[in-house]
């Protein structure tokens, strides 16, 4: 069981902007002074030398395409809507704004197979919308695939029942807890667990500030700490810069690589840096315009395929 993969799912945005239906409880969204068709140019920019700066390192990239209709202007963040599983499991998960829904194609899954990926199973946890019950995939789960613990973070986008569902259909033990950020003078749920933490072979990258209750927060370190991984602790000034959005990977000759926007990276203070780069090397990419419209960085962006293969 492996916690990190060297295959990576994306999708070209064709349609990207600041969408209007997350905006609502995603306070990571901003407006930028750029019409629409240089906000997609820009985006398509920072997404195609995201993905050369991991090809380059010998990551297993699959680019699809987005399509023009239906309208998604959130497509390039596919891990909120699925995710993979080396039992060949693939989970489809239920959205909190509509648009996004319409992120769900199954053309990408037949995709998949004629690479010769397998799957055998899919659990869809779609019908819950009906409910208005919403668990985002692997931007509201956060798994450590190999002591089987899923950690989350409750917000409207991460509904408890849903989580101990997933949990009991994976097998996973939930460690469940609620993480805050600062909107004016109010403390408001973070709408996505990812953004605040980072889940790696080794260590673990989170914002414990942002978890009020000191009995939660001591929980958490505690089931990380159990599993010998160490922890990073980063400030929510820096999960404002998304340092807590990162993903580590797998490139050529199993290296591994801590993936990051250029704005989490400079974000970091030295010891965080050298803390990190005891276990693998950092890569970082400029995504200023997806960051800024889209409230999600270098993890949403990528949807991990764990996927078993045929064998040639």
């Amino acid at each position: 069981m492996m916690q990190i993969s060297n295959t990576i799912l994306m999708i070209r945005p064709v349609n990207f902007r600041k969408n209007e239906q997350t905006a609502v409880n995603n306070y990571f969204q901003e407006d930028i002074n750029l019409d629409d068709i240089t906000v997609i140019k820009n985006a398509q920019k920072e997404f195609d030398a995201f993905v050369d700066t991991l090809t380059a390192k010998g990551v297993n990239v699959v680019v699809i395409e987005d399509t023009k209709t239906p309208d998604t202007p959130d497509s390039i963040f596919p891990n909120n809507w699925i995710s993979f599983h080396s039992n060949g499991t693939v989970g489809l998960y239920p959205m909190f704004a509509e648009n996004r829904r319409n992120e769900r194609r199954e053309d990408i899954l037949n995709t998949l197979e004629e690479k010769g990926f397998i799957i055998e199973n899919v659990m869809d946890y779609t019908s819950a919308e009906e409910d208005n019950l919403f668990l985002e995939g692997t931007g509201s789960l956060l798994l450590d695939r190999v002591n089987k613990k899923a950690y989350c973070a409750l917000s409207d986008r991460a509904n408890e029942e849903l989580i101990i569902e997933f949990c009991e259909d994976f097998d996973y033990l939930p460690v469940i807890f609620s993480a805050y950020q600062s909107v004016g003078d109010k403390r408001m749920l973070i709408y996505h667990t990812n953004v605040m933490m980072c889940l790696a072979e080794h260590f673990s990258v989170i914002c414990l500030d942002s978890i009020d209750d000191k009995k939660e927060r001591k929980n958490v370190v505690k089931h990380l700490k159990e599993n010998g991984k160490e922890v990073i602790a980063i400030t929510e000034e820096q999960i404002h810069h998304f340092a807590g959005n990162m993903l580590q990977v797998l490139g050529a000759d199993d290296k591994r690589y801590l993936v990051m926007s250029s704005a989490a990276y400079n974000s970091l203070n030295s010891s965080q840096i050298k803390s990190i780069e005891k276990y693998c090397e950092i890569l970082h990419s400029s995504l200023e315009t997806i960051e800024t419209c889209g409230g999600g960085s270098a993890r949403c962006m990528m949807a991990e395929v764990f996927l078993p293969q045929e064998l040639d």
